[in-house]
């Protein structure tokens, strides 16, 4: 497997002024984790490119990837944050957006508890904002989400959106979340990210009884499945990320070639266009 794409890739400094996330209690994610550590973390899989997401509500964290992004070739581009229900959003987005290596924006959608938030005309400001600049939309949505999200994405035709962690269910996913997202991968608009899984697997599982989750999201999105590492966050699970790697060409082996090359590189440079 070569040409690798992390579409799903985490950097943090747990003594910026902007961090929040993760805390002390968190565990052995509350350290700093920089692009040397995930180099590190990566071994010799052959990653070409990733793609920086933001992990703090914070407009100074987007600034602070995009420094590191401008500074290193091999960050494809950046998911940053902007409140987009404030009355700047349009603004700070027509900035953002002047920057080649500001690829999309992540609301943390999944953490606001109005299921509904998307649909708010506050919000709508701020997402015409993000149309008129040609990012694209990470959705870091919950179960809860999909029938919200499937109104949004008919909303916003033009924009083009990408699932995380496929909305983060517990695998193998209940009937509404089947339902949900095979309805969303009707629409061309919308993508998903093979990430975030095995931090959703009871404790102890066998990583392999993922297949028949990741078997329907590939037969649902079949090209618009792009993969991600979800690194450090995997650590969650007990995995390194040798271990999810292997883990998803274990249960891809059965593909062909080019699907395969698709999913782990292809997907991610035609989606975040890069």
């Amino acid at each position: 497997m070569s040409g690798i794409v992390d579409a799903h890739l985490h950097v943090w400094r747990i003594d910026a002024p902007f961090h929040g996330w993760p805390a002390v209690t968190d565990g052995a994610l509350y350290r700093s984790h920089s692009l040397a550590d995930a180099r590190a973390a990566m071994g010799d899989a052959p990653v070409e490119r990733v793609v920086l997401v933001q992990a703090q509500t914070d407009d100074r964290e987007t600034d602070w990837l995009l420094e590191i992004a401008d500074a290193d070739p091999w960050v494809a581009g950046v998911v940053g944050w902007v409140a987009l229900n404030s009355p700047d959003a349009p603004a700070r987005i027509a900035t953002l957006a002047a920057n080649p290596k500001l690829l999309g924006l992540r609301p943390m959608v999944q953490a606001i508890a109005d299921t509904e938030w998307l649909l708010r005309d506050d919000v709508a400001r701020g997402v015409a904002a993000m149309v008129a600049g040609g990012l694209r939309f990470d959705a870091l949505v919950q179960p809860r989400h999909l029938d919200v999200l499937a109104t949004f994405a008919d909303r916003w035709p033009d924009l083009m959106i990408v699932i995380d962690h496929a909305a983060k269910p517990v695998p193998p996913g209940d009937v509404d979340w089947h339902k949900g997202m095979a309805a969303l991968a009707t629409r061309p608009s919308v993508w998903c990210k093979l990430s975030g899984l095995r931090t959703e697997q009871v404790a102890g599982t066998d990583p392999l009884a993922l297949r028949p989750m990741v078997e329907r999201l590939h037969a649902w999105f079949g090209e618009r499945l792009l993969w991600g590492s979800d690194w450090p966050v995997l650590s969650v699970a007990g995995d390194s990320y040798g271990d999810w790697l292997a883990t998803v060409r274990a249960l891809t082996a059965g593909l062909p070639a080019g699907e395969r090359a698709r999913l782990m590189g292809g997907a991610a440079r035609d989606f975040y266009g890069v």
